[in-house]
C-alpha cells in the first residue's frame, strides 16, 4: 500500500467521525500500521499531525454551524468534543482570529454583502482561470459554504448540458526557475459530488511548450460522491523546464471542491507519479500477431 493510500484511509475515517470520540490508539487496527508509523506517514504526507488535522477540521465544521445554524456556542463546542466553551473559544480564536460569537455576527454580515455583489457582477478568482474542451459548459466559483479549512474553497461544476465527452479544468501556471533540478510534490484536498471522473493534475513544460513531465491522476481518478480527502502528485522538474501548470480536472458531470493546495520539494526517496515515465514501458513489443 502506498503512503498516500494510507493517509487517505486515515482521513476517510476521521471525516466520518468528526463528531465522535477519536482515539489514536484505534488507528492501527483500522488502518493496519503501527501508531508510530501512521503518525510519521501522516505528518510526512500532509504537513500536519493527525491531532492537528482533527482539530482543524472540527473547527472548520464548527465555523459552518456558527453561520448556518442557531445552535448555541456551547452545543457546538460539545458536539466537536471540546471540554468546555472556554476551550473551544481559545482554539477557535487561534485559527479564525475572532471568538465564536463575534465571528458569527461579523461573518454573517460580510456574507450578506458578498452575496449582493455576486448578484451584480461576475467575480474572477485571483490566480485561477477556467479552461478545457468546453469551458462554457462549466462554472468556476468560490464556495463559502463548503470548505476543508479556513472559510472558502474553489468549486468547479458542470452545467446540465455537460456530458462524458466534455471536460474543464481550473488551473494556474508559474515559472519553473525556482524548482529546476528538484523533485516537486503537489498536494491538495478534494471533495466531489456525483462526478463522472476528476482529479488533480500537474504538468511541466519546456521552453518550446513541450510537456516533459505530467500526471492527471487518470490511473487513480475520483468518481462519484466522495468526502474531503488528501491527494498528491510527484514530478521531477528537469533543468530544461520553463513552466509549471497545475489544477483540477473535471470530466463530464458533477461538482468538485478544492482546498489547501501545497507545493513542497521532496527527496528522491519519494517515487514520482509521472505518466510519461518510459521506465514503466516494456522493453520489447509483444503479441504482434494477436496469437496470445
Amino acid at each position: 500500500m502506498y503512503y498516500s493510500e494510507v493517509t487517505q484511509r486515515v482521513i476517510s475515517y476521521i471525516e466520518s467521525n468528526l463528531t465522535e470520540e477519536i482515539q489514536l490508539d484505534t488507528f492501527p487496527s483500522i488502518i493496519g500500521y503501527s501508531k508510530y508509523h501512521l503518525l510519521r506517514i501522516f505528518k510526512q504526507e500532509t504537513g500536519k499531525s493527525i491531532g492537528e488535522y482533527i482539530r482543524q477540521r472540527r473547527l472548520a465544521m464548527a465555523s459552518t454551524l456558527l453561520l448556518h445554524t442557531d445552535d448555541s456556542i456551547l452545543t457546538i463546542a460539545f458536539l466537536f468534543h471540546f471540554q468546555s466553551q472556554e476551550a473551544f473559544t481559545r482554539a477557535f480564536k487561534e485559527v479564525y482570529a475572532l471568538p465564536p460569537g463575534k465571528y458569527r455576527k461579523l461573518m454573517k454580515a460580510v456574507r450578506m454583502i458578498e452575496e449582493e455583489k455576486e448578484m451584480n457582477e461576475s467575480k474572477q478568482i485571483k490566480g485561477w482561470r477556467l479552461s478545457g474542451s468546453n469551458p462554457e459548459l462549466y462554472e468556476l466559483t468560490i464556495d463559502s459554504n463548503v470548505f476543508h479549512t479556513g472559510t472558502k474553497s474553489g468549486l468547479l461544476y458542470a452545467k446540465s448540458e455537460a456530458n462524458e465527452q466534455h471536460f474543464a479544468t481550473m488551473m494556474q501556471g508559474f515559472q519553473a526557475h525556482d524548482y529546476k533540478g528538484k523533485r516537486l510534490k503537489l498536494s491538495c484536498f478534494l471533495k466531489t459530488e456525483n462526478v463522472f471522473k476528476c482529479g488533480a493534475w500537474l504538468r511541466i513544460d519546456n521552453a518550446t511548450g513541450d510537456t516533459i513531465q505530467f500526471d492527471n491522476m487518470d490511473n487513480r481518478s475520483i468518481q462519484g460522491t466522495t468526502d474531503w480527502n488528501h491527494y498528491s502528485i510527484v514530478l521531477d522538474v528537469p533543468e530544461d523546464s520553463s513552466s509549471i501548470h497545475f489544477g483540477v480536472l473535471l470530466i463530464g458531470k458533477g461538482k468538485v471542491w478544492s482546498d489547501g493546495f501545497r507545493f513542497e520539494e521532496v527527496t528522491d526517496k519519494v517515487p514520482t507519479t509521472n505518466m510519461l515515465d518510459f521506465e514503466h514501458l516494456p522493453k520489447q513489443p509483444s503479441n504482434l500477431d494477436f496469437s496470445e
